[in-house]
């Protein structure tokens, strides 16, 4: 797989990869043509070296503003990344019959119990050993908001860092990725982090911290997302520590 590779760029860089003064920006040729889906392993390995990720990454000073997000799939909306958990997508848990929230919850939670008669599918109860707290959280359906499902590059920030110019495919490939962008978590922690990136969240969790950026930049790797100045010092403070 190939990556544009630009080095430490301002936000109003002219190289390849930004738009002019306004630092918009613009992938590419190749990056466009070779955007991944879900299915698409991970560069590197699993945990690959923090410096080998960025060697291959976009790095701005600052993410730009694009216009155009929107979640909501009602009349009218933009829906730009798909109805949220469909099965319906391109990616190692598509098209099983579950949907996605249910699939992580499945692979990520222990003493999992099922509802009866959906084909081990709709999860009701378990276990979550949370890295990103280092706790362990009951989930049930009786209290599901304890336990979310986080998109380790968040959808919103993707959008500004390149997602915005790829097709309907690939973005509700990228936002049901349960191989490398989806980790079950504690709600509060999820909420807190919002859309943030390393460069102003980490996880309360200080011994998960380097495996959280190296999760975060390899996403960005993947799919040729742009990172920040601030997301790549914090990954290499952390995995140096």
């Amino acid at each position: 797989m190939a990556f544009v590779t630009i080095g430490f760029l301002g936000v109003g860089g002219h190289q390849a990869g930004i738009d002019g003064p306004s630092g918009l920006l613009r992938p590419a040729a190749a990056a466009a043509e070779q955007i991944p889906t879900a299915s698409t392993a991970l560069p590197g390995g699993a945990a690959p070296r923090v410096d080998e990720l960025i060697a291959g990454l976009t790095v701005v000073d600052q993410l730009p503003a694009v216009a155009g997000y929107d979640r909501d799939c009602g009349k009218g909306k933009g829906c730009v990344f798909g109805t949220s958990w469909t099965d319906n997508y391109t990616g190692p848990d598509s098209h099983n019959g579950c949907d996605t929230r249910n699939d992580v919850l499945r692979s990520q939670l222990t003493d999992v119990r099922f509802k009866p008669n959906t084909h081990d599918c709709k999860v009701i109860s378990g276990t979550l050993n949370d890295a990103y707290t280092g706790t362990m959280i009951a989930f049930s359906t009786e209290k599901p908001s304890a336990v979310q499902v986080d998109h380790v590059y968040p959808l919103s920030r993707s959008w500004r860092a390149g997602a915005a110019n790829w097709s309907p495919e690939q973005r509700v490939a990228f936002a049901n990725d349960t191989a490398s962008n989806l980790i079950a978590s504690e709600g509060k922690a999820n909420q807190s982090k919002s859309d943030q990136g390393p460069d102003t969240w980490l996880p309360p969790n200080a011994a998960f911290r380097c495996e959280y950026g190296q999760k975060y930049l390899a996403v960005a790797a993947k799919y040729h997302l742009a990172v920040t100045v601030g997301d790549v010092d914090a990954a290499r403070r952390e995995c140096t520590r």
